[in-house]
């Protein structure tokens, strides 16, 4: 059987669901008290290589020090990830989960993985099966091929063949989603790059994906706080 990840009805921008919603969606986060099965490298327990004056981990203590540069890079998310698209965010999520897998950035995978686990009925196995073999693992012929563009502008976007569009396209990916595999793909090694360089704090605690996953209401309304403080 292949899946293709799902996700609810869209909610409009700045809306977060409610505890029902919220229960709704992570009844599928099959996420045991550890953090996913694939590795990752050694970790970094350096602390932040600069003072950033909160305790919130990852990207979003990056947010709150530089909301001016926050401000594009939560737009940016919420268009690629959450806003119109024939793939559903579960996909979308699964990418940028795939691809912070592969450049070992702990916090992005982890959160992406949370994101995509809580829209797949297989919850956080299939996201596991993904990084650990690909072409294994569960997921449509479509969404594969995206998947395979996706790790392969994560070495190196020069080797993003014409065989390797045109294999997505006989499955059926769209230039539309080919284009946005392709820019997911780039803006999470950035992500990844920007996290790690910076040496934020990364939690291993399963329950801060969690709690972050259950909230449905996009990038935006999430991360609605650095969006006032840059306007």
């Amino acid at each position: 059987m292949t899946t293709s990840v799902t996700h609810p009805a869209p909610r409009p921008a700045g809306d977060v669901a409610d505890a029902s919603a919220s229960e709704d969606i992570s009844s599928h986060l099959k996420w045991p008290q550890r953090p996913p099965s694939v590795s990752l490298g050694d970790r970094r327990d350096s602390g932040p290589h600069i003072a950033l004056g909160t305790n919130e981990p990852g990207i979003r203590a990056l947010f709150q020090y530089r909301p001016e540069t926050a401000h594009p890079l939560i737009l940016l998310s919420e268009v690629l990830l959450c806003g119109e698209s024939t793939l559903s965010r579960g996909d979308r999520e699964l990418i940028a989960a795939y691809v912070s897998a592969r450049n070992q950035c702990r916090f992005c995978f982890y959160t992406h993985a949370a994101f995509a686990a809580v829209r797949a009925p297989e919850g956080m196995t299939l996201v596991e099966q993904v990084c650990e073999d690909l072409d294994s693992a569960p997921v449509t012929a479509k969404l594969r091929a995206l998947l395979r563009i996706a790790g392969t502008v994560q070495q190196d976007g020069r080797q993003v063949t014409g065989e390797l569009v045109d294999a997505a396209r006989e499955v059926g990916a769209t230039d539309v989603e080919i284009h946005d595999t392709v820019l997911i793909a780039a803006a999470f090694c950035m992500y990844n790059r920007y996290v790690d360089g910076l040496a934020t704090f990364t939690p291993d605690d399963p329950a801060v994906y969690a709690a972050r996953a259950s909230m449905t209401g996009g990038y935006v309304a999430v991360n609605g706080e650095q969006l006032r403080r840059a306007s």
